[in-house]
């Protein structure tokens, strides 16, 4: 019976962390239920963000402003600016980012742009309104998803263990003559299943709440900017423009570390 503890043991990790995932999610679903919103359009930035975050937001920008012959954007990866009066706050933020010479790469313009306090700004509004995901719900989600798997891992694991421990192949006891291995399928089922709800009932988005991704799903893909904003770059037909932002810089992914240190 020495697989008894183990089977207790990989249950207690199965409860716990189950239960982690179900707080999570109750959390994100509570915020998300905190009234009516109001019917409305994604502006062209909103849908960048919820779509990509902050980086998805400098990339509109500056696509934009190549569209409108305001900067140009070199396949090698540099910025040149052409007309040094910006339409709004985020265009204005990448001309103050590449700065007086009115040329610079074009990673730490982007990089510059995403930890903008005008990017910050719109970030806020879209949580206050209930579209984008806060901070702390999507990490907690995150975290909680990712302990679920550990977990079902680690049941797996002890389920070996004790089946391969000599003279327990077989449960004795209150077992009877069912395999050890049944008995580590109950937590190890439970894993699982609690991860395949929350793949269809807990929002896997890092930008967009629910909410969010109802209104992307209504967003018309009007043009190739509209594309980009949901999309990405990738969705660019223009090459020269594809191959210029592609010079991708791994410092951007640390937006919300940035964010929540200047807090």
């Amino acid at each position: 019976m020495f697989w008894v503890p183990l089977l207790l043991l990989a249950c207690a990790v199965a409860a716990l962390s189950c239960g982690r995932l179900c707080l999570a999610a109750v959390h994100a679903a509570a915020a998300e239920a905190k009234g009516p919103r109001p019917a409305r359009r994604l502006t062209l930035y909103e849908a960048a963000f919820l779509s990509g975050g902050p980086t998805r937001v400098a990339d509109v920008a500056l696509v934009s402003m190549a569209r409108r012959r305001r900067l140009l954007l070199a396949h090698t990866g540099w910025a040149t600016v052409v007309d040094p009066v910006g339409g709004d706050e985020v265009e204005r933020t990448v001309l103050g980012a590449i700065g007086p010479g009115g040329q610079s790469r074009i990673p730490p313009v982007r990089r510059a742009t995403a930890t903008a306090d005008a990017v910050r700004a719109l970030a806020d509004r879209l949580v206050a309104a209930g579209l984008a995901v806060p901070d702390g719900s999507w990490s907690g989600i995150a975290g909680a998803a990712r302990q679920v798997r550990a977990a079902a891992v680690a049941v797996a694991a002890l389920g070996v263990v004790a089946t391969l421990l000599p003279g327990e192949r077989q449960g004795q006891g209150q077992g009877g003559d069912v395999p050890v291995a049944v008995w580590f399928a109950l937590p190890l089922f439970l894993t699982l299943s609690c991860l395949a709800i929350a793949r269809f009932e807990v929002p896997v988005s890092r930008w967009a709440s629910p909410a969010g991704q109802r209104l992307l799903g209504a967003l018309p893909s009007r043009d190739d900017l509209t594309a980009v904003a949901v999309r990405g770059v990738r969705a660019l037909s223009d090459p020269a423009l594809r191959a210029a932002l592609s010079h991708r810089d791994p410092n951007l992914d640390g937006y919300r570390t940035a964010h929540d240190r200047d807090r």
